[in-house]
This record gives structure tokens, sequence and C-alpha cells, in this order.
């Protein structure tokens, strides 16, 4: 995947590009399989399969000029889990699509220390709860399961708007079970914003990471955010708390984060 700085560049010159990396793809061993283009953000990416780095962008080079600012390797797999199944348009259609993703963590918190207290039994059927909430509020609201990390979920957003409101609706969820049943699930979830070529040449790498620290901290019931979401949702019925500064495992700068109202 590439990332190419494209500010004043329209849809359409875009999809004129993408015609002529297809015709002369072959010359490198490269198939160019789709892109994304934001003209909003004059950033876009580019998704191919080829034998090197180097072979990739030289085909942008040769058909174009547009070469690309960053390329990295990446698993396919992991670009379906991020951004979704691959669309197909037609050859020469021109049409934006935001590389932007919101990335959401869950985490259940004292898992360790609650195994020991009720074993292993009773601690499975609690996150196998925590994994229905979860996997229901996030397909709800547009959401992809990117995996389980063993005591939580991770899942992807096209909106920072739709990835808030999963949020909400698995602490909502959350507290109808425990007023209902008396099952106590405890969750914390914290969210991040990013595109998927990061300055650390990494696929989603700081934003990922910032969402999984913002979901280790508070308490149980709380939703974190960073500041890249608070922003974005502005104009939106949602209420955050003033800023708040962290300092977080792997960022060498206090963090801003805000504490969703969801109650």
């Amino acid at each position: 995947m590439d990332c190419h700085d494209l500010e004043g560049v329209t849809a359409e010159a875009i999809a004129s590009a993408h015609v002529q990396d297809v015709e002369v793809q072959d010359r490198y061993g490269v198939k160019y399989l789709t892109y994304w283009f934001d003209p909003s953000e004059g950033r876009g990416f580019c998704l191919a399969e080829g034998p090197n780095l180097e072979a990739v962008n030289a085909v942008h080079r040769d058909s174009h000029g547009l070469t690309a600012e960053r390329i990295i390797q990446v698993d396919p797999g992991a670009v379906n889990a991020f951004m979704g199944a691959l669309q197909t348009h037609a050859l020469g259609e021109a049409y934006v699509a935001s590389g932007f993703r919101a990335i959401m963590f869950t985490d259940l918190v004292g898992s360790t220390a609650m195994t020991q207290a009720i074993g292993d039994d009773a601690s499975m059927a609690l996150l196998r709860t925590h994994d229905r909430v979860v996997d229901g509020a996030v397909a709800e609201h547009g959401g992809l399961k990117v995996k389980h990390t063993g005591d939580g979920i991770m899942a992807s957003f096209v909106s920072s708007h739709a990835a808030v409101q999963a949020a909400m609706a698995v602490q909502r969820g959350l507290a109808d079970l425990r007023e209902l049943s008396g099952t106590e699930v405890p969750v914390r979830i914290g969210i991040s914003a990013g595109e998927p070529v990061t300055d650390d040449d990494d696929l989603f790498g700081a934003a990922v990471q910032l969402a999984a620290r913002l979901s280790g901290q508070g308490e149980a019931g709380d939703i974190w955010v960073s500041r890249p979401i608070r922003d974005l949702c502005v104009g939106k019925t949602l209420r955050f708390s003033e800023a708040q500064a962290a300092t977080l495992k792997g960022f060498p700068d206090p963090v801003e984060m805000f504490l969703v109202a969801w109650d």
C-alpha cells in the first residue's frame, strides 16, 4: 500500500492515473487492485501486488509521474480487516473513498484477577457476554471486527461518529444487562483515528497504539477518545469532557483525551 499527497487533484484525474497504471503494470509484474482518494484531505492510497516496493513505484513513475511519498508492505488480511472488502469500480470511473478509519478497542477490566476470583468457566461466560454485546454494537453501527485481543475486541469504522455510537451502545447494553440480571461485565473503551499508512511506515500504527492505550485508561464504563475523534464529532449530539492530558506508554508527549458522556 502506498500513500500520495494529492492536494488540488480531482477524482477524475485520479481515475485517469489509475487507468495509466493498469496500462503499464504488466511491464513490472505489478497488479494495482484498488485505491482510496479523499479530495477533502488531499490524500490518496493505492493497494497493489508486486515483486517489490521499487516495482510498485516504478509503475507510477512511468505511467503518470505521481510517485508515492511512502510505500509499505501489508498483509491482505489486515487490509480487509481495517478497510473492509475491496470494492471494484469500472476502470476509469471517477469516485472518492476515504482511507480514514476510526479504531476502537474494548478492555475487560481486571480479567486476570477475575479469572482467579471466579474461575475459568465463569470468566469465559462473562467474556462471551462481552463478545456478544460488542459484536452486535459494532455490526449495528457499520464497523468491522478486526480481531479478538483475549480480553477485548478491536474494530474499525469509516466514521468517527459511528465508532463513538458503537462504544456508547456497548456500555448501555452492559448497563442494561447489569440492571436486568445483575451480571457485571466491566468494560472500558478507547477510540482513536488515522489513515492506512502512517509516518511510522505501518498500517494504522500510531492510531492503533493510541486506541489501545486509551482503552486502558480510567475505570469500567469509561469511553476515552483522542483529540481527532472529538474534533470530528463536533456538531453531533454527543457530550465530551474537557481535555485531559495523559502520559501514555509509547508516546513521548502527553496525549489529549476526552471522556464520552453516555449514560
